[in-house]
């Protein structure tokens, strides 16, 4: 009778431990769900640019790539895209179907964004949550780029190169009077140096935040693939 009495308190408990978590749970996602996914409603951008080189190599490993981007020309630091992000958490797909994006748009954006794919891609995606139509998005994009300088080390890397994650972030802060270390982030695939992500508010100007930080590259070192194609 005692273990029988036991058995049906321990289910008692655990069925009040998983309602009380389930309750959580619902009451964060209806403080998200206030604006979840409401285009145009969001905290601030992170700008992410590739390091074209190695999604390159990665590709290739994977027994693919994009022809435009890892053919003959050679590309350093690409735009990955502009993200519209909440202080904790992102959105995304904020409109389904999304308008059509019009193809001259497309090839006007090549230079910065080398692969149709990828363009298409990030307007589905996080384009229709910026609040923007396609082509005031991708011209935010183009300013977004414009305001970030390129360390100079790192615009014509003709050799593999081993770097720390936060001297990349420092060459960035160095080369860009205003951006702290509090806005800018690191992250890697592996061995290889994937992107770096910088946070801007919505007239574009460096601000701090926490949210890329959380997915920064916790290697002590990482690998910068040569340039391609030079």
């Amino acid at each position: 009778m005692f273990h029988s009495r036991l058995r049906s308190l321990s289910r008692l408990m655990i069925s009040l431990t998983l309602a009380a978590g389930l309750a959580t749970l619902a009451d964060g996602a209806k403080a998200q769900d206030k604006r979840q996914n409401a285009p145009g409603e969001f905290d601030f951008y992170v700008l992410a640019l590739s390091w074209s080189p190695s999604f390159c190599e990665e590709a290739a490993e994977r027994g693919g790539r994009s022809q435009m981007q890892c053919g003959g020309r050679p590309y350093a630091f690409v735009v990955h895209g502009l993200w519209p992000q909440y202080e904790n958490g992102f959105p995304e797909y904020c409109q389904r179907p999304a308008p059509r994006l019009n193809r001259n748009i497309v090839s006007s954006m090549l230079d910065l964004m080398p692969a149709p794919g990828l363009i298409f891609n990030e307007w589905d995606k996080h384009g229709t949550c910026s609040g923007l139509e396609g082509r005031g998005y991708f011209e935010m994009i183009r300013k977004a780029r414009a305001a970030i300088k390129i360390p100079p080390e790192y615009l014509d890397l003709a050799q593999a190169k081993t770097v720390a994650p936060a001297e990349v972030e420092e060459a960035f802060v160095k080369a860009n009077p205003g951006l702290s270390n509090a806005a800018v982030s690191v992250t890697c695939n592996r061995t290889r140096l994937s992107e770096v992500r910088i946070c801007l508010s919505k007239d574009l100007q460096f601000r701090a935040c926490d949210e890329i930080e959380r997915r920064a590259c916790r290697r002590d070192q990482v690998t910068m693939p040569p340039i391609r194609g030079g």
